[in-house]
This record gives C-alpha cells, sequence and structure tokens, in this order.
C-alpha cells in the first residue's frame, strides 16, 4: 500500500471514527427513549433498561455504518479537494480510478465489519432480546405489584401491599376477592411469595387468615393459615406472546427454512430467502455508498469555490438505490425465486460508481458542454 493509500485511509477512518460516534448515538438515543417509556411503565428496573438498549446496539451500529461511511467520504473528499490535495494529487499523473482506490478499501473494510454484525453479532443479540422479553412480560412482580397503593388486577379484586423487600419478599397483604357473585373472600397475610412453575403462577402467603362471605345468608367464615397459596393465572392478563422474530435466526437457518421455523415464526419460505439474502446484500451497501460518495466528488474538476453539485448528485444516486432495495425487499418477500433482486440495487451502485470514475477521467466532456453552452 503506497503512502499515498495510507493517508487518504488515515483521513477516513479518523472522521468516520467521530461521524459513526455522532450518528449511532442520535439513533440510539431515539430508539432507548421509547425502550425506556415502555419498560419504565412496566416497573422495569434502570438496570435492565440499560441491558435491552445494549443489546439493541449491534443492530443500529449495522444500520448507521453504511450512512456514516457515505457522508465521511464527501466529508473527507470535499476537504482534500478545497484543500488542493486532490488537485495536486493529480498533477502528478493519478487517475481518477486510482484516487478513488483508498476510498473503496475503506468501504471494504466497512463491508467486512458489516458481514460480522449481520451474520453473528447481530441475530446473537436479537435472539438475546427475545428471552429478555420473555422474562420481562412474566415478571409479575415488577408490572402490577407496587407497595403502598391499593392495585386493581382485575374486576373485582383488591390489592394491597405494605412492602416489597429486595428479595422479593411481600410483607403485610390484603387481598380482596369479590369476582364470583354473593360470594366475597378477603385475605390477609403477614408474608408473601410470588411462585412460578410449569403450571403457572402461584401467590403463597403465610401467617394470615381469610374470611369468606355468603352474601345469600350473610354467613362469615374464618379461616387461619400457616400457608396458603392462591391461584394468579387468569387474575392478571398476561401478554400474549409475538411469534419468534425471524431476524434472530441465523442465516443458515434461514436459507434453509425449515418448515418447524416456519411455523414457529408464522412466515413462508419466500420471507426466510429474502431475510437470508439481504442479510448477504446488506454489506455491500458500504462500499457501494463509499463509491458513489468518492467518484461523484471528482467530476469536473476540482474547483475550490466547492462541489455542490456534485453532493447533490451523489446524494440523488443514493436514494435511487435505497429505492431499488426497498422495492427488491418488497418483491423478494412475495415469491420464492425473488431473492435474486435484492442483488440488484449493489449491481446498479457499482455500475454508478465505475460509471462516474469512468467521467472523471474524461474531463474533456464537461469542457466541451461548457463550449457549447456559452
Amino acid at each position: 500500500m503506497s503512502k499515498f493509500d495510507r493517508y487518504i485511509l488515515s483521513q477516513l477512518t479518523v472522521t468516520f471514527g467521530l461521524f459513526a460516534l455522532i450518528l449511532v448515538s442520535v439513533y440510539w438515543v431515539n430508539r432507548a427513549v421509547s425502550l425506556f417509556d415502555r419498560l419504565i411503565a412496566d416497573g422495569q428496573t434502570a438496570w435492565v433498561f440499560l441491558v435491552f438498549t445494549a443489546l439493541t446496539l449491534p443492530n443500529v451500529i449495522l444500520l448507521v455504518l453504511p450512512v456514516a461511511g457515505f457522508v465521511t467520504t464527501l466529508f473527507v473528499a470535499n476537504r482534500l479537494i478545497a484543500e488542493s490535495e486532490m488537485l495536486i494529487a493529480q498533477s502528478t499523473g493519478l487517475s481518477a480510478a486510482r484516487l478513488v482506490r483508498p476510498a473503496l478499501l475503506f468501504g471494504i473494510g466497512l463491508a467486512l465489519v458489516m458481514a460480522l454484525l449481520a451474520h453473528f453479532l447481530v441475530p446473537l443479540s436479537r435472539t438475546e432480546l427475545a428471552k429478555r422479553q420473555q422474562e420481562v412480560s412474566r415478571d409479575i412482580a415488577a408490572r402490577f405489584l407496587s407497595a403502598g397503593r391499593f392495585l386493581h388486577p382485575s374486576d373485582g379484586v383488591t390489592l394491597y401491599i405494605r412492602e416489597i423487600t429486595e428479595h422479593g419478599e411481600l410483607l403485610d397483604i390484603f387481598l380482596a376477592d369479590r369476582r364470583e357473585r354473593g360470594h366475597s373472600v378477603l385475605y390477609l397475610a403477614q408474608k408473601a411469595l410470588i411462585v412460578r412453575s410449569g403450571d403457572g403462577t402461584r401467590l403463597v402467603m403465610f401467617d394470615g387468615m381469610s374470611q369468606t362471605l355468603r352474601e345469600d345468608d350473610q354467613r362469615l367464615s374464618i379461616l387461619e393459615f400457616e400457608d396458603l397459596t392462591y391461584d394468579l393465572d387468569g387474575l392478571i392478563p398476561q401478554r400474549e406472546m409475538a411469534p419468534p422474530d425471524i431476524r434472530a435466526l441465523s442465516t443458515a437457518a434461514l436459507l434453509r427454512a425449515s418448515a418447524e421455523d416456519q411455523r414457529r415464526t408464522g412466515r413462508n419460505r419466500a420471507q426466510f430467502l429474502a431475510a437470508a439474502h439481504a442479510r448477504l446484500a446488506q454489506p455491500l451497501q458500504a462500499p457501494v455508498l463509499v463509491l458513489i460518495g468518492a467518484a461523484a466528488l471528482l467530476l469536473g474538476g476540482f474547483n475550490r469555490l466547492g462541489v455542490t453539485r456534485q453532493i447533490l448528485l451523489a446524494v440523488l444516486l443514493i436514494i435511487v438505490f435505497q429505492l431499488l432495495n426497498n422495492m427488491a425487499l418488497d418483491m423478494a418477500r412475495r415469491s420464492e425465486v425473488g431473492w435474486p433482486l435484492l442483488y440488484i440495487p449493489a449491481l446498479y451502485g457499482i455500475l454508478a460508481g465505475l460509471t462516474l470514475v469512468w467521467l472523471a477521467d474524461r474531463p474533456a466532456l464537461f469542457r466541451g458542454r461548457a463550449r457549447l453552452g456559452s
């Protein structure tokens, strides 16, 4: 690798670190705010919130990397043009293809990082996130129990807990159950625990009494107990668990698209293949965006007054790339043989970038147009 390549790569790498940090922070904070509201509403702790936000970070980085690479390329190329460094490099005989090479190497490096994220880290993080979400959904104590307040988890049921210890013990329990018509039961206990088992969730109360009132004859029955089990299933509404996320499966599982995985996720084979090949094509975004950004700024020579038109051209080409990507993904999900469409946006981006490089090596075309216009 020449000194010129190492110099450009160092400029791109340092600037990329800054832009990536800013973009990841903005996107991550935006996601974290909605996640914070949902978790706090469920009574979860700050530690649970931090774990959830950390598990969403790999996917955020995967989405931000190609955009950060594109913005970095535009910024560095614009600075090198404004400071005449590109002009000096061109005057030594370097072609546009040679000038673009370090940026393309930078994009390939980003693609390798994205491949690692897309095929390993993101599926692992999504799998762990799904497990955590299931734990939170089953955490009845955090979602529905609160000390020092009268709670009404269901119609006809009133619950009061004086204190919840750090070990999960419920102290001084008051529970009134009036769901059965003409029949009400009042439970008082000094201590209680929530016990989860394979057949449901139970409230086990210790050292208390129950008072049962029959309204038809106004008969009151009192029972003292050392321990008593109260069934919580049906009392507290359970959240319906969503099917497993197809994005948490490995790439090999997506390509295999077994009947069992399709049944568990509720997705068909076409959606499996679309997800797999979208994951394979996603890392190609980085070198494509970087190539378009670098090549576009080489058009029309080097002008110290700015390259606004070249930047707008690059942005327009990226918008078309994203539109093609969205259309290809939508069409691939409809048919089992539609997955090759997912590679068309990358092919378009490569052809667009190479065309820009070819035009940049022929500045006479632009000078000719300028003379014709005058």
